[in-house]
C-alpha cells in the first residue's frame, strides 16, 4: 500500500513539474530530467521514516529503537539478519545516486590480502584485484584491514566496497579512482593520508593497463562517471580534495558521511566553462561536516546540487560556494559558523561580480543558522518557483542530530578518528592515531589489523550469504 501510496505522489509531482521544467542539459547519462522530482522524493521518503519511527515509539519500543528517521539507514540496519542479505544495501540509495547498483547480483569477493605491491599484476586476494574485474562483484573483507596503496586503485564498473563488520583504512598513493564508469557502492571505509602519485602504468581492467600521469591526491576521484553512491565513510587529511566530481559526471549520492581535518573538502565542477558540468547532479545528505575544515563543502561549478539535511560545525573560510551559475538547494542543513566575525557567511561567490552572481538560483529552506551563520540567497523568482517543491516544514536541531547521529563509518561515531598532521593541516601524510568503537550493538572495531571475533563473525555470516545465493542460482567466489 505503501509502495503505491508513492507511485501515485511521484506522478503527481510529475504533472505539476512539467510545465515548469527549465532548459537542462540532458546529453549525461544518467541525468534525471526533473531534478526537482528527485528533491521532493528525497523529502517524501525522510518524512516516511521519522513518521514511523514517532508511530513505533508509542506501540513497539524496541524495534522503534532502531529506527532513526535516517531512511537509508532505517532501509536496511533494522534487519537483525542484514548480513545474510548485504546485497539489500543496493536498494536502500536515495536522492541523485539512489540508481546505483554496485555489485548487486554478482558475486562476493572476499579481501583477504591487504597488500599493494603489484599495480600491474595485482594478486587475487586483493582489493585492487578485485575492483579491476569486468563482472559485478560485492566486495567484503575477512578480517579488519590497513590498505596502503601504492598507486591509484582504479575501479572497474559495477562493483561495492561493503566495509561493515570490520574496520577498513585506505591511505596512501591517489586512493580511489573512478573513471569513466558506472553503478559503484562504496560503503563504510575510512579513507585518509591520500596523496599524489602516478608517472607509471597501472592495470584498470583485467585486459588493460596503461600510463597514468600524476594524481591530484583525492580521496575519492569521479571523473567522468555516473551512478556513483558514497556511504558512511569517514575521510581526512588528502593532498587535494576529500571527494571530487567533474567532467561530466552525474546521478552521485554522497550521504551518512564524516569529513574533518581539510582544507578542499570536495569540488563538484570541472571548469566554469566545461558545458557537460551543467548535467551534473548530485545529492548531499545525511553528512556531518566536523572541526578542522576550511572551505568547499562543496565548490560548486554549474549543475544541480541538492544539499539537504547535512550538520556543518565551524568551517574557518567558507561551507558552500561556487561559480560558472550552478543550482544550489540547500534545505535543512545545520549551519554552525566560527567565532571568527569575518566567515560567518554560509556562501561563497567565487570571482563572481554581484551583477552575475545576483541570478544564480542559490535557496536557502528550512535550514538552522547558529552563532551568526547566515545564508546569502539568490535568483530571480527562486522563492515562488522553490516554494512549490518542498513537502515539509523548517527541519529542527533535534531533527538533525537524529538524521546525522550515525555519520561516518558505523561503530565509532562517539569517538571519530583523530588525525595528527603536519603544521598546514594538508600535507598527505597523516597518520591514524586512534580509532575507538562502541556505541553502535551491531559493530567492534578493535583497529587490529588481524581477524577478530567480530571479524570471524563477519565472515561467516558473508559465507553463509553466499551459501545460501548459490543454492538459489547465484555464485560465490573467495579469491586467495
Amino acid at each position: 500500500m505503501e509502495q503505491r501510496t508513492n507511485i501515485v505522489f511521484i506522478f503527481i509531482l510529475s504533472l505539476i513539474y512539467t510545465h515548469e521544467a527549465t532548459m537542462l542539459n540532458l546529453t549525461l547519462p544518467g541525468q534525471h530530467p526533473y531534478p526537482e522530482h528527485v528533491v521532493l522524493e528525497l523529502q517524501s521518503k525522510v518524512n516516511v521514516s521519522m513518521s514511523r519511527r514517532q508511530m513505533l515509539s508509542y506501540t513497539t519500543k524496541d524495534r522503534s529503537n532502531c529506527l532513526t528517521g535516517n531512511p537509508i539507514d532505517d532501509c536496511w540496519r533494522c534487519d537483525s539478519n542484514w548480513q545474510l542479505n548485504r546485497q539489500k544495501l543496493a536498494e536502500c540509495g536515495i536522492g541523485f545516486g539512489q540508481y546505483a547498483a554496485g555489485g548487486k547480483g554478482g558475486r562476493y569477493y572476499v579481501v583477504t590480502d591487504s597488500s599493494d605491491d603489484d599495480v600491474v599484476t595485482p594478486k587475487p586476494g586483493t582489493l585492487r584485484f578485485a575492483v579491476i574485474q569486468e563482472e559485478p562483484l560485492w566486495i567484503v573483507f575477512a578480517a579488519n584491514m590497513g590498505i596502503k596503496l601504492s598507486q591509484e586503485l582504479i575501479f572497474n564498473s559495477h562493483k561495492t566496497v561493503d566495509g561493515r563488520g570490520v574496520h577498513v583504512e585506505i591511505t596512501g598513493g591517489g586512493c580511489i579512482t573512478l573513471q569513466y564508469i558506472s553503478n559503484v557502492i562504496i560503503h563504510n571505509i575510512h579513507i585518509h593520508g591520500c596523496h599524489e602519485s602516478g608517472n607509471t602504468n597501472i592495470r584498470s581492467s583485467p585486459t588493460h593497463y596503461g600510463r597514468r600521469t600524476k594524481s591530484d591526491g583525492d580521496g575519492i576521484s569521479i571523473f567522468g562517471s555516473r551512478d556513483i553512491w558514497i556511504d558512511h565513510c569517514s575521510l581526512a587529511n588528502c593532498k587535494d580534495g576529500l571527494i571530487d566530481a567533474v567532467m561530466g559526471s552525474t546521478g552521485i549520492t554522497i550521504s551518512n558521511c564524516y569529513f574533518s581535518h581539510h582544507n578542499e573538502v570536495m569540488l563538484l565542477g570541472h571548469d566554469d566553462d566545461y558545458l557537460p558540468d551543467t548535467g551534473m547532479q548530485v545529492t548531499i545528505a545525511f553528512n556531518h561536516f566536523g572541526p578542522k575544515l576550511i572551505q568547499r563543502m562543496p565548490r560548486c561549478r554549474r549543475g544541480f546540487i541538492h544539499v539537504v539535511n547535512n550538520d556543518f560545525t565551524r568551517w574557518e573560510m567558507y561551507a558552500i560556494g561556487g561559480s560558472g551559475n550552478p543550482t544550489i538547494n540547500s534545505q535543512g542543513n545545520r549551519y554552525t559558523a566560527p567565532t571568527d566575525h569575518n566567515a560567518k557567511e554560509v556562501t561563497k561567490r567565487v570571482d563572481t561580480g554581484e551583477d552575475k552572481w545576483s541570478n544564480w538560483n542559490w535557496r536557502s529552506e528550512g535550514d538552522i543558522m547558529v552563532n551568526g551563520a547566515y545564508f546569502v540567497a539568490s535568483g530571480e523568482g527562486v522563492q515562488v518557483k522553490y516554494e512549490k517543491a518542498y513537502s515539509v516544514e523548517p527541519k529542527s536541531a533535534t531533527l538533525i542530530e537524529q538524521l546525522t547521529m550515525n555519520a561516518g563509518v558505523l561503530g565509532s561515531r562517539h569517538n571519530q578518528a583523530k588525525w595528527s598532521a603536519g603544521d598546514d593541516g594538508d600535507s598527505g601524510t597523516t597518520d591514524l592515531v586512534t580509532v575507538s568503537g562502541g556505541g553502535d550493538d551491531d559493530y567492534d572495531y578493535s583497529g587490529s589489523s588481524g581477524f577478530s571475533p567480530t571479524s570471524v563473525v563477519s565472515f561467516l555470516s558473508v559465507l553463509l550469504s553466499a551459501l545460501l545465493l548459490h543454492f538459489s542460482g547465484a555464485n560465490f567466489e573467495q579469491m586467495s
